[in-house]
């Protein structure tokens, strides 16, 4: 008996590495239209309110209010918290006059949130 073993050809792709970076890309484009052009993709536009609503969401972290989003978990550190209310409150004088009226009461309102939850952490 006599079998016939054809050994099979070998292919060598020499320009793999160009092929994987045009499926990359297309795959981005198809995922995330128009992410190619835009690095910043969904993010929302930079902004004074994004950067206090930033802000205030790592002071509520620090007081132990919000989840931190990396551990899941509610943890207090004042130190911290303080730090994030201080450098708001500089922020809201440093930018006083060039500020709107709707970016002036964001920081008030978001400055008499932390502050007072701030004053309840320490309570507790």
């Amino acid at each position: 008996m006599s079998e016939n073993k054809e050994e099979p050809e070998l292919v060598v792709d020499t320009d793999w590495k160009s092929q994987v970076e045009q499926e990359k890309e297309k795959a981005v484009a198809e995922d995330a239209p128009g992410a190619a052009e835009d690095p910043t993709g969904d993010l929302p536009p930079a902004s004074l309110a994004m950067l206090i609503s930033t802000f205030y969401s790592q002071a509520m972290v620090a007081l132990g209010v919000m989840e931190n989003p990396a551990t899941g978990e509610k943890s207090t550190d004042l130190r911290i918290a303080k730090h994030f209310i201080d450098t708001l409150e500089m922020l809201q004088e440093k930018t006083k006059g060039n500020t709107d009226t709707e970016e002036d009461k964001m920081f008030d309102e978001v400055l008499h949130l932390l502050r007072m939850a701030y004053v309840g952490a320490q309570k507790a």
